[in-house]
C-alpha cells in the first residue's frame, strides 16, 4: 500500500514536471516566432518550411512505427480543413502580427483559445451554457480591451490592430479543436493527423508561396533567423505530441493547464531574452486572462492525475 501511494506521488510529480516543461517550450516558440520574423520573411514562406519539416518528421517516425497514413477522400478532406483551420490561416495572422506587437501580448492571446472553443461549442450545442465559465469569457475580454487601452491604435500600423489579427489565431484554433473533437475519423491518432495535415497543407501552400513571392531560401549562409525557423517547425511536432502524450496520462482537464504555463512563459520569456517590458495595464490583462482560464476550464472528475 506504501508503494502504491509512493508510487503515484511520483507519478503526479513527473506529469507536473512535464506541464511545466512543455508549457515553458511551447511558450518559448513565441519568443522564437517574434525573431523569425525579424528580418522580413513572408508568413507563407515561414509556414511552408514549418509544414515541410513537420511532416518530414512525422514521416521518419511513422516508417519505425508503421503506421500507415489513410488516404481515402474522406481523409483527405479531413487532412485539408485541419491543414487550413489549425494552421495555414491561423499562422500567417500570427505570423503578421508577431512582427508588430511584444510576445508577452501574442501570449496574452493565445490563452483565448480555450474561451473561443467555448464559444464555438456553445454555438454548434456542443456545450451547455454555464454561469461560471460564461464569466470566464467575459473576463478574457476585459484583459483584451485593457490591452487595447482606451486609446487604442487601429491604423495601418497600430498596435490595436494587430492586437485584433492576433486574435485570429485562438478564434482558429477553438474552431480546430471542436473540429477534431466531433470529425475526426475513427481509429486514427494525433500524429497520424498531424502528418497527414501537414502534407496536404504542403501541397496547399508550396503553390502559393511560390506565386506569391514569399519564399524564404534556406540555401544561404544561415543566421540565427534561419536557425529559429527550423527550432519552431520540430518543436510545433514536439508541443503537440507531447501535449496529446500528456491528455493520454493524465486526462484533458489536467493537460489543458498547460494553457497557463504557456502564457506565463510567453510573457516572461519575451522579457528575459528579448527585453520586453509591459505597463500595468497588461499585467492587470494577464491576471484577468489568467482568472478567466481557471473560470472556463471544464470541470471533470474523470483526469487520471
Amino acid at each position: 500500500m506504501k508503494n502504491s501511494s509512493k508510487n503515484k506521488h511520483t507519478a503526479n510529480f513527473f506529469a507536473l514536471a512535464w506541464l511545466l516543461l512543455l508549457g515553458s517550450v511551447w511558450g518559448s516558440t513565441l519568443v522564437i516566432t517574434k525573431h523569425a520574423v525579424s528580418t522580413g520573411y513572408q508568413p507563407l514562406g515561414l509556414i511552408f518550411w514549418q509544414l515541410a519539416l513537420g511532416a518530414l518528421l512525422l514521416s521518419i517516425i511513422s516508417v519505425f512505427q508503421k503506421t500507415p497514413l489513410p488516404m481515402s477522400w474522406a481523409h483527405i478532406r479531413f487532412y485539408t480543413i485541419v491543414a487550413l483551420v489549425g494552421t495555414i490561416v491561423p499562422n500567417t495572422f500570427t505570423y503578421i502580427a508577431a512582427a508588430h506587437l511584444p510576445a508577452g501580448l501574442l501570449a496574452i492571446g493565445i490563452a483565448t483559445v480555450p474561451m473561443f472553443a467555448l464559444i464555438v461549442a456553445l454555438l454548434i450545442r456542443s456545450e451547455r451554457f454555464n454561469r461560471i465559465r460564461m464569466l470566464g469569457i467575459l473576463l478574457g475580454a476585459v484583459a483584451i480591451a485593457l490591452i487595447l487601452g482606451p486609446k487604442a491604435d487601429f491604423s495601418s500600423q497600430g498596435v490595436g490592430l494587430f492586437m485584433l489579427l492576433a486574435l485570429i489565431a485562438p478564434l482558429f484554433y477553438g474552431v480546430e479543436g471542436n473540429y477534431l473533437a466531433h470529425k475526426t475519423p475513427t481509429n486514427i491518432d494525433a500524429l497520424t493527423t498531424l502528418r497527414g495535415a501537414s502534407i496536404i497543407g504542403l501541397v496547399i501552400c508550396t503553390p502559393i508561396t511560390l506565386a506569391t513571392g514569399s519564399w524564404v531560401d534556406l540555401s544561404q549562409p544561415w543566421t540565427s533567423v534561419e536557425w529559429a525557423i527550423v527550432a519552431n517547425s520540430l518543436l510545433h511536432v514536439v508541443t503537440y505530441t507531447g501535449y496529446i502524450w500528456l491528455v493520454g496520462r493524465t486526462g484533458a482537464v489536467f493537460a489543458s493547464q498547460v494553457a497557463y504555463i504557456v502564457t506565463l512563459s510567453g510573457v516572461f520569456l519575451g522579457m528575459i531574452i528579448l527585453g520586453e517590458r509591459h505597463t500595468p495595464l497588461i499585467w492587470l490583462a494577464l491576471s484577468f486572462m489568467l482568472i478567466g482560464l481557471v473560470l472556463v476550464q471544464p470541470k471533470n472528475s474523470s483526469s487520471k492525475c
